[in-house]
């Protein structure tokens, strides 16, 4: 019998399109790379991260243990201010690349903000004889905090757009130099001298790193300098806690107490300290002892030698924030990495030298430790942006890659 149905052989489509073996790679190396620029989390840099989240535990252990005795309130408060420090950061740390484009957060409109405020707590009621916070009643906002992020991603911004021309042509030194000076004369206004002087050496720093040459920042220092020893020499409570620090003992009753106090703590301490919470000068015998002379109460309960394992993690984060500024894509990568970095380590440095005598006596906190809501929420901040910074890098570090090994595979 003659099948009717016969099923007719398949016939292979001459037509269809298909791809080369030569250019197979290809395609995948750009199916790849168009997976790898669909948004994703970032893979943020680990040391960082573990710098970072270490410095927030020992911050509120130390909060808790250098409180007299108010410590459970303390504590509370700083760990609501580390959440919303953490919260900021880790959003920072996936979009702040994307948010830096849009024309709302440019450079120069956070500088406007920044002077807004600055401006603003002039006008506020004085509180421990200074104009410093913006009281909102649940929260005490210090725009001088701010101002340390927003002058580093200018100063940034301005040397990526003048990049290699800034040792050539000194005009160009004009325009940062005059939007700094406006920054640090408002936080100077607000009787506050500690934070002006970390900030413009920190400024001076991003410029010699972007090849600025000494003798065009020479004029300058020089212009500067009389208003400096106007400021030490002739305010009279300046001019007091300079002395007492060249000799602290002579004046242990009145302006050298607090230095001298600092001293008993820290050589109280001995190598290994009295233990975690069994500070005696935190008794209200040191005043500030959870916020500016933090470091004090810790030499005594830990001692000098795991104090110096807080030393060495500030080290670390400063080691390995200069290493990803030194591998940056861009100059702006480059300058918000260094810039931020040597704003919190130069601030712990600074806090530090304070508390053993080496420097005079300032309302300057060590950075992730000492007790405050500004200081502690735009630290993290700095610490998002480092991060994110890092991490865009690497993304792109990775795309390159992907490319070089598509070209090596179909040489």
């Amino acid at each position: 019998m003659v099948k009717l149905f016969n099923k007719a052989p398949k016939r292979r489509n001459n037509f269809i399109k298909r791809t080369p073996t030569l250019y197979k790679g290809r395609s995948e190396a750009f199916a790849s790379r168009r997976r790898q620029t669909e948004w994703k989390p970032l893979r943020l840099d680990k040391r960082l991260a573990f710098i970072t989240f270490a410095f927030v535990l020992f911050g509120l252990l130390f909060t808790y243990s250098s409180s007299a005795f108010d410590s459970t309130s303390f504590f509370k408060r700083q760990l609501l201010f580390d959440f919303m420090g953490v919260i900021a950061a880790l959003f920072l740390a996936q979009t702040y690349d994307k948010l830096q484009k849009l024309k709302i957060f440019s450079p120069m409109n956070l500088m406007y903000v920044t002077w807004v405020l600055l401006i603003a707590v002039l006008f506020t009621r004085e509180q421990a004889n200074v104009h410093r916070w913006i009281d909102f009643g649940f929260f005490k906002l210090q725009p001088s905090e701010i101002a340390k992020v927003t002058l580093v991603i200018y100063v940034a911004d301005y040397l990526d757009n003048v990049s290699g021309r800034l040792a050539k042509n000194w005009k160009l030194l004009i325009k940062p130099m005059a939007v700094a000076g406006v920054t640090l004369a408002l936080i100077l206004a607000e009787k506050d001298i500690g934070t002006p002087t970390l900030m413009g050496a920190v400024f001076v720093f991003m410029l010699v790193v972007a090849g600025a040459r000494l003798k065009h920042l020479a004029v300058p220092a020089v212009v500067i300098s009389p208003l400096l020893i106007q400021q030490l020499l002739f305010v009279p409570y300046r001019r007091e806690r300079l002395f007492s620090f060249l000799n602290p003992f002579e004046k242990a009753g009145t302006s050298g107490y607090q230095l001298v106090q600092s001293f008993l703590a820290i050589g109280s301490g001995g190598w290994f300290g009295k233990g975690l919470g069994n500070s005696e000068l935190k008794l209200e015998y040191l005043p500030a002892a959870h916020t500016d002379f933090i470091f004090s109460i810790m030499c005594e309960e830990l001692g000098l030698v795991r104090v110096v394992i807080i030393l060495a993690f500030f080290c670390w984060l400063l080691i390995r924030g200069i290493s990803l500024a030194r591998v940056a894509k861009t100059t702006f990568h480059s300058m918000v990495i260094f810039g931020l970095t040597i704003t919190i380590c130069m601030q712990a440095f600074f806090n530090m030298a304070m508390a053993v005598g080496l420097l005079p006596t300032k309302g300057i906190a060590l950075p992730f430790f000492s007790y405050g809501g500004s200081s502690v929420i735009m630290t993290l901040v700095m610490m998002g942006i480092i991060l994110n910074m890092a991490a865009v890098d690497n993304t792109q570090n990775n795309l390159r890659d992907d490319i070089t090994n598509y070209k090596n595979r179909n040489k």
